[in-house]
């Protein structure tokens, strides 16, 4: 099992610290969070969450992950760094694909690349990309930007993309893990097809289990079974040393943990030394006893 660390969206400044305590630690990745902007007003719902509410991201910090994923690698050598997840269908591919390759490289293929749909429609509104047929419009994004990550002269004709052959330079020496995130059929089915993983966005075992279940047969039925495919769950079971077993049991090979439940919303109270003392006491009591 590999350990993910979740900082919840903490205070921006301490980033750095916090990474090199998760390496030290022995932490495998750390993960980061998107979230572009809170709109004053909005009607839709967040699917994860019991009541869908979506005040708990008021006045949140999020640091874009291209600016802050650069700022922790300078500061840490073999922890990989991803994000959970980046709301792909709302960006301009070709701009993606110039941070994403440029990322790889300054960090010697540390990066992983989480990517979901985002539900939220005003997403789509203020970045002025229509809401209607983001599923299809992040499927060739994402066939966009792996193609230009090659190196290689790529062009591309479909739906909503369409531009002749460029290449860029430099490009990382190994592609760039995609991972999908979203408990939809869509975003199952996706993940099967395109992704090299998937990321769960919380519950328990028996939550996860019918996703994964039906994720191993659309990659059976797409011929994909025999590809390396990553599982990275955050779930409850995490905090526990049973709770790893049945994750693992699963097939999940990473848990994702944070020491705050961002979705109870308000202040976070904590201080730089007490999250180092979480990931302190993680690692003693559940990373060190399950290897």
């Amino acid at each position: 099992m590999k350990f993910a660390y979740h900082s919840s969206m903490c205070n921006p400044l301490w980033h750095r610290e916090l990474a090199v305590a998760a390496e030290k630690a022995g932490f495998d990745t750390f993960t980061l969070p998107d979230s572009i902007f809170y709109p004053q007003e909005a009607d839709s719902k967040y699917p994860y969450n019991p009541d869908g509410s979506r005040e708990f991201l008021d006045g949140v910090p999020f640091i874009e992950p291209f600016t802050l994923v650069p700022w922790m690698a300078a500061v840490t050598t073999t922890l990989k760094f991803s994000t959970s997840v980046v709301k792909l269908p709302i960006r301009n591919p070709v701009l993606v694909a110039k941070s994403l390759t440029g990322l790889a490289v300054i960090t010697e293929n540390r990066f992983i690349y989480g990517v979901g749909v985002s539900p939220w429609k005003e997403d789509f509104d203020n970045c002025g990309v229509p809401w209607e047929g983001r599923g299809r419009r992040m499927d060739e994004m994402i066939d966009i930007i792996r193609g230009l990550s090659t190196g290689e002269y790529f062009g591309f004709k479909g739906e909503f993309f369409d531009f002749a052959p460029v290449k860029m330079c430099p490009v990382p020496t190994k592609p760039v893990p995609f991972l999908i995130g979203g408990h939809s059929e869509p975003a199952l089915r996706r993940a099967a097809l395109r992704g090299d993983g998937w990321i769960s966005a919380g519950g328990s075992a028996e939550d996860i289990a019918p996703m994964i279940a039906k994720i191993n047969a659309y990659r059976k039925e797409y011929g994909r079974d025999h590809l390396a495919f990553d599982l990275q769950a955050m779930s409850i079971e995490g905090y526990t040393l049973d709770g790893i077993k049945r994750l693992e049991d699963l097939g999940v090979n990473e848990t994702v943990v944070a020491f705050r439940n961002a979705y109870a919303g308000g202040p976070d109270d904590r201080t730089l030394e007490q999250m180092i003392g979480e990931i302190n006491y993680y690692a003693e009591n559940i990373i060190h006893k399950s290897r």
